[in-house]
């Protein structure tokens, strides 16, 4: 009792404090009513299901699930192990060539998912260069496929295909999409990004030209020969010249192709910065996924170039209007899908760069690409690619460079690209191949 007078009377308050808690603890005990047993069963339940999301989002199933799972898309990926059953079983090339076509869409469009993903580890400048590579990966590996097959004329016009559906098809639905959703103002993009771009277009189209016309004028040296030479030699100069560019692009003026908004020294929005995306798989993980959709890629266009010609008989369609229109849709699924979403959230400098970078790369290092691998398989691929197709890719290339002019988009002009890829569409469904007919 005296130790309990000297001592203070916080600590005498302290140890009153300490001596009651197992007393209203047990009281408590005794006060446990059945419903809140039932409520720490739920609660324990609660918490296992957290654990297994927990596991599940650190885990490889998270990212099984965002890319083969979560997109809508998805949907189609059935269609290609039905297309490969259906080659064995029957020989309707019709039916294995549309599901063939059907179930490379979703490939594609996760191949440029997985393909933005990376890019949130590489930078935008790389992560856009990987981005148009990887989303041409699909006409790559099919024209590879092709000329393995001596199908020379279907990888021209599939590569050529590719070029008018970015520039005209994806270019113009992106510019109608942001168009709409951002009429109340004025959509602007880099100018001299794109000139640099428009530029390079017109330089693919000389380098195919001139094999066309001399062919068609019958001005050679060596009838044949001279046309193969020259392709062969301007293939190599293209593909110095897209080298070079990328040096241009990636090291010497990276500042050129910086967005507006950052070239005008504008400061970004407080809804722009709480909007920013962050990956949603690891950066091994992407690597992973690349590798797999490009093999499955690869095994689905050798079933679809191989059923090219019996799609054509049975459907009734010109194999031009096949490898120029169908083919290039389900390539260029990732670029449509991407270039339509950037153009509504007013980023008009990816747009361009994934819409008109694609067809630069396509027609300057793709196209000089099949002739080189061509020339090594001893394939007779040439930049000839008839006079039709080429004043085709001409006039293409002249409208779009006046579209891109003046550094402004609306809907309008989206509008007027895709109604000349309608045009384009139409004249290659009456189009006959003429050098197919003569040999």
């Amino acid at each position: 009792m005296q130790i309990e007078k000297m001592m203070p009377m916080e600590e005498k308050e302290d140890l009153e404090s300490d001596e009651e808690i197992p007393f209203s603890a047990s009281a408590t005990r005794k006060k446990v009513h059945p419903f809140d047993s039932e409520i720490n069963i739920a609660s324990h339940v609660d918490m296992s299901k957290s654990w297994i999301l927990k596991r599940i989002q650190m885990g490889p199933l998270r990212s099984i699930y965002i890319v083969l799972i979560k997109a809508k898309i998805n949907m189609l990926l059935p269609f290609g192990p039905l297309a490969i059953l259906l080659h064995y079983l029957t020989g309707k090339h019709g039916l294995v060539f549309l599901l063939s076509m059907l179930g490379i869409t979703p490939l594609a469009e996760r191949l440029g998912y997985v393909t933005e993903q990376l890019a949130f580890y590489t930078g935008p400048t790389v992560g856009g260069l990987l981005n148009a590579t990887f989303g041409n990966a699909t006409e790559m590996i099919i024209s590879i496929y092709a000329l393995k097959s001596g199908m020379i004329r279907v990888v021209q016009q599939s590569l050529l295909g590719s070029i008018l559906s970015n520039m005209l098809l994806v270019l113009g639905c992106a510019f109608f999409s942001g168009g709409i959703a951002n009429h109340q103002k004025v959509q602007v993009f880099n100018k001299a990004a794109a000139l640099v771009n428009s530029g390079l277009l017109l330089m693919a189209v000389m380098g195919i030209m001139f094999p066309a016309v001399l062919h068609f004028t019958r001005t050679e040296v060596h009838f044949g020969k001279s046309e193969m030479a020259l392709s062969r030699f301007s293939s190599c100069i293209m593909l110095i010249a897209y080298g070079s560019y990328l040096f241009f692009q990636l090291k010497s003026q990276p500042n050129l192709y910086s967005p507006v908004d950052e070239l005008q020294g504008g400061v970004n929005d407080p809804e722009d910065s709480d909007d920013e995306e962050v990956p949603e798989i690891t950066q091994w993980e992407t690597i992973g996924w690349l590798a797999i959709l490009t093999l499955w890629i690869s095994i689905l266009s050798g079933y679809l170039v191989d059923a090219i010609q019996g799609a054509s008989d049975s459907l009734n369609m010109p194999v031009a209007f096949i490898s120029v229109i169908l083919l290039p849709i389900v390539g260029n699924a990732a670029e449509h899908a991407s270039a339509i979403m950037f153009a509504m959230k007013d980023k008009l400098d990816i747009t361009i760069g994934v819409a008109i970078g694609s067809s630069t790369q396509i027609s300057m290092f793709v196209i000089p690409f099949c002739v080189v691998v061509g020339w090594c398989m001893g394939q007779p691929m040439d930049l000839n690619f008839q006079l039709f197709e080429t004043a085709t890719l001409f006039i293409s290339v002249l409208v779009v460079a006046f579209m891109l002019q003046d550094g402004t988009s609306n809907y309008f002009k989206g509008f007027m690209l895709i109604l000349c890829y309608l045009i384009v569409a139409a004249s290659f469904f009456v189009h006959v191949d003429l050098e197919k007919d003569n040999n």
